[in-house]
């Protein structure tokens, strides 16, 4: 399983894992539900409870067995195997969408290997699509029907508003800054990891983040970005790595396809560090 052939049933069977979390995430949401508080001060559902444990009885199944590093199970990871690979998922991304009943939300699974993420799968319940990619086979969107369509990154012109995509559940003052350097633009708010999926597939231009995220968060939404031509840079302008997956905090990255534009000059001034 190296970089350079990801096999395309082993992103199919990460899909149906997926998805069969998303079926028991759809079951709790579709009924009353508790709310519990993590030690960090996250909202936990029996949603994310039960889709974590789908998931990791699932990837058990698949060989080679690799390490997981969930979000709800974070303990219990002991570090990637000698070929630095690894299992990062969230079970339940945007769980704040999921109490506000918005249907932004999605089931985010990873597959890493020496710091990078080469194979992805974003699955939203709600809206029964999936977004999912692997190196050496392209980034592809699948609906109801199953059938992947392939996506790509769109090109921005020059002289056009430029399309933003940012965090429903987090504000972040630092935005407006960021916001400033841009001239005209369009700004759309979006929950979880499907603020990467919509420049994946080219309906934004770029999705700035300068708030707090964790691995589990963008893993395996930065592999399809990356494989529809798009980039997801830290403020050095070196992409998001997973190299260290006990620091589980990301630093401020941005998220862009196409354009004329050098980001790493733009965003040079701007503050790297999470608050």
């Amino acid at each position: 399983m190296s970089v350079s052939r990801v096999p395309i049933n082993l992103l199919e069977e990460v899909e149906i894992i997926a998805r069969a979390a998303g079926a028991a995430i759809m079951a709790v949401y579709a009924g009353d539900f508790s709310t519990q508080e993590k030690e960090d001060k996250l909202p936990l559902t029996d949603a994310d409870t039960a889709a974590h444990k789908i998931i990791i009885q699932r990837l058990g199944q698949l060989r080679p067995i690799l390490p997981v590093l969930s979000e709800e199970a974070v303990g219990d990871f002991s570090g990637a195997d000698h070929s630095g690979r690894y299992w990062l998922v969230d079970p339940l991304d945007g769980t704040k969408e999921f109490i506000k009943r918005n249907g932004e939300f999605t089931v985010n699974i990873a597959l890493i290997e020496n710091g990078r993420s080469i194979l992805g799968v974003v699955y939203a319940p709600v809206l029964n699509v999936t977004y999912l990619a692997a190196e050496g086979l392209g980034a592809f969107k699948a609906g109801a029907d199953g059938i992947y369509t392939a996506i790509g990154v769109a090109e921005h012109q020059e002289g056009t508003s430029w399309r933003v995509v940012a965090s429903r559940s987090h504000a972040e003052d630092s935005l407006a800054a960021f916001l400033q350097q841009l001239g005209s633009y369009e700004l759309v708010s979006m929950g979880s990891s499907l603020k990467f999926c919509l420049v994946a597939e080219g309906v934004a231009d770029i999705y700035p983040r300068m708030g707090p995220t964790s691995l589990w968060d963008t893993s395996a939404a930065q592999c399809i970005v990356e494989q529809a031509g798009g980039r997801v840079i830290q403020w050095t302008g070196e992409p998001l790595s997973y190299l260290n997956p006990h620091t589980v905090l990301n630093p401020f990255f941005l998220v862009h396809g196409r354009s004329a534009v050098n980001w790493a000059e733009v965003i040079r001034g701007l503050s790297q560090t999470p608050v």
